[in-house]
C-alpha cells in the first residue's frame, strides 16, 4: 500500500503528535485510520483535516468507492505472478528418464489448487459429521489427507481425459466437476445427488468419470476397456486407472495390466498407497510394497502423494508417455489418510495417533501448498482466510440441501435401468399388493 503523508495532503505544517485515542480514529471504505491530532489547533481545523485526511486516502484506495477490508488488502499487496520450486525426484522403473525436479507454479493456479483441496478436506469432515448424525448410512470411505493426489491428478491430465476409481471417490468426484451439492446430497440419498440418490458413497459418476465402484480390484479392467475405447477411437485421450494398495494383490488386476501392455493402451494405473490395507499395514500384505516396480513389463514410477505439483507433473508425465504410443504406465502415489478405512473404522487400533499426528505436522498437502504460497507471495494469509470463510459457507449450504432435499419416491427406484424407466413395484407374499411410496 502506498504511503502519503499528512502534509502532502493538507499543505499544513505538522506539529509533534500526541498519543492517539478512540476519537482520533476514523474508518475509511472500511480501513481503520488513526489521525494525529496536531497540538495548538482549534477544533474546527482539527475537524477540516481529518475530513481531508479521510477523503485524499479514500481516492488512493479506489476512487473513493468502499470496499470490504479484506478486498482492500489483497488488492494492495505485491504479488509474485508465479514462482519455481524444487521437487522430490520420482523413484523409476523401467524408464531412463522421468518428470522433472522443478515446478512452476503460477498464483492463479495456485488459489485454484487451494481451494480445490480446502473444499474436499472440509467436505469429508461434514461427510463425517452428517454419517455420526445418521443423515449418511451405509459404507462411506472418506479421503481427507490424500487431498493433493485427486487435485495434481486433474491439474496434470487433458480435460477430455477420463478416470475411473474404488470407492474412496469423493475427492476424484468434486475434481471432475461434481459439485459439492451434488456428492453430498448422494451421500444422505436425495433426488439432488448426482446419482439421483440411487448410488451413494461408492457409486457417483460425472462426464468422463465412471466412479466410484464397490468391489475392490473391479474398476481396475474397466479402466482398460476405457482406455481400449480411447485407442480405438483414435481421441489421443488416456484413461487414469485408481486402485488402493490394499488391490494391488487382486489378480483380475495383473490380468488388465498384460491386457493393457499386449494392446498398448493408453492406461495409467495409479496406485494410491495410503499404507494400510483397511486395517492391514502394507508390509504385513504385500511380499513387495514397491507397487510401481509390480510388472516386469510395464515401466512405472513412485511419486510423493502429498505435494500437489510433484503429483501433477508425474501425471503429465505419464500422460504424455501413454500419448505418444507406448502403452500403459503404472504410477505409485505414497499417500496418507486421517480417517479409518470406513466410518465404521476408527483408525487406532493398528496405527497411534501420535503417527497420524505426525503426518499432518510435517506432510499434511494443504498445508505444504499454503507455505510455498506465502512464503513466495503467491498469497497472503488473509487472502487464504478469505478462501477458508467461502469453503466453509459453501460446504454448509450444501449440508443444508443433502438434509432437506427430498427422497427419491419408491416408484422411481427401477428408473435408469433400462432406457424407458419402467415402473419399479415391490411385491408381497400376496401377488396381488402393491407398495408404494407415500413420501
Amino acid at each position: 500500500m502506498q504511503r502519503h503523508d499528512v502534509a502532502s495532503v493538507t499543505n499544513a505544517p505538522i506539529v509533534a503528535p500526541r498519543a492517539f485515542s478512540p476519537r482520533d480514529t476514523q474508518k475509511v471504505g472500511g480501513v481503520a485510520l488513526a489521525v494525529w491530532v496536531v497540538g495548538g489547533c482549534g477544533c474546527p481545523v482539527l475537524h477540516s483535516m481529518k475530513k481531508m485526511l479521510a477523503a485524499a486516502v479514500s481516492r488512493v484506495l479506489g476512487g473513493g468507492a468502499q470496499k470490504p477490508a479484506s478486498r482492500v488488502l489483497v488488492a494492495s499487496c505485491n504479488y509474485s505472478n508465479d514462482a519455481t520450486f524444487e521437487i522430490k525426484k520420482c523413484d523409476l522403473h523401467r524408464l531412463e528418464e522421468g518428470p522433472p525436479v522443478t515446478a512452476v507454479l503460477t498464483r492463479e493456479d495456485g488459489l485454484q489448487y487451494y481451494r480445490m483441496m480446502q473444499t474436499v478436506r472440509r467436505m469429508e469432515l461434514k461427510a463425517d459429521q452428517l454419517y455420526k448424525q445418521k443423515f449418511i448410512r451405509g459404507f462411506c470411505h472418506l479421503c481427507d489427507g490424500q487431498e493433493a493426489c485427486y487435485v495434481g491428478l486433474k491439474a496434470g491430465a487433458n480435460p477430455s481425459d477420463h478416470a475411473i476409481t474404488a470407492y474412496r471417490a469423493h475427492g476424484l468426484c468434486y475434481a471432475y466437476g461434481l459439485s459439492v451439492q451434488s456428492i453430498l446430497a448422494e451421500l444422505t440419498g436425495r433426488r439432488g445427488g448426482c446419482a439421483k440418490g440411487k448410488g451413494g458413497s461408492m457409486h457417483m459418476y460425472g462426464r468422463n468419470f465412471y466412479g466410484g465402484n464397490g468391489i475392490v480390484g473391479a474398476q481396475v479392467p474397466l479402466g482398460a476397456g476405457v482406455a481400449l475405447a480411447c485407442k480405438y477411437k483414435g481421441s489421443n485421450e488416456v484413461c487414469l486407472t485408481l486402485y488402493g494398495d490394499g488391490a494391488a494383490n487382486q489378480g483380475q488386476i495383473f490380468e488388465a495390466y498384460n491386457m493393457a501392455a499386449l494392446w498398448k493402451l493408453p492406461c495409467i494405473f495409479i496406485c494410491e498407497n495410503n499404507r494400510y490395507g483397511m486395517g492391514t499395514a502394507i508390509e504385513r500384505a504385500s511380499a513387495s510394497t514397491d507397487y510401481y516396480k509390480r510388472v516386469n513389463f510395464i515401466p512405472g514410477l513412485r511419486v510423493d502423494g502429498m505435494d500437489v505439483l510433484c503429483v501433477r507433473e508425474a501425471t503429465k508425465f505419464a500422460a504424455d508417455y501413454c500419448r505418444s504410443g507406448k502403452g500403459p504406465i503404472v504410477m505409485e502415489l505414497q499417500t496418507y489418510r486421517y480417517h479409518g478405512h470406513s466410518m465404521s473404522d476408527p483408525g487406532i487400533s493398528y496405527r497411534t495417533r501420535e503417527e497420524i499426528q505426525n503426518i499432518r505436522s510435517k506432510s499434511d498437502p494443504i498445508m505444504l501448498l499454503k507455505d510455498k504460497m506465502l512464503n513466495n507471495k503467491l498469497s497472503s494469509i488473509e487472502e487464504l482466510k478469505e478462501i477458508d470463510v467461502g469453503v466453509r459457507k459453501e460446504i454448509d449450504d450444501a449440508a443444508q440441501f443433502a438434509t432437506t432435499d427430498p427422497e427419491p419416491p419408491l416408484e422411481e427406484l427401477g428408473h435408469h435401468v433400462y432406457n424407458n424407466n419402467l415402473p419399479f413395484e415391490v411385491r408381497g407374499t400376496n401377488q396381488w399388493i402393491k407398495f408404494k411410496s407415500i413420501s
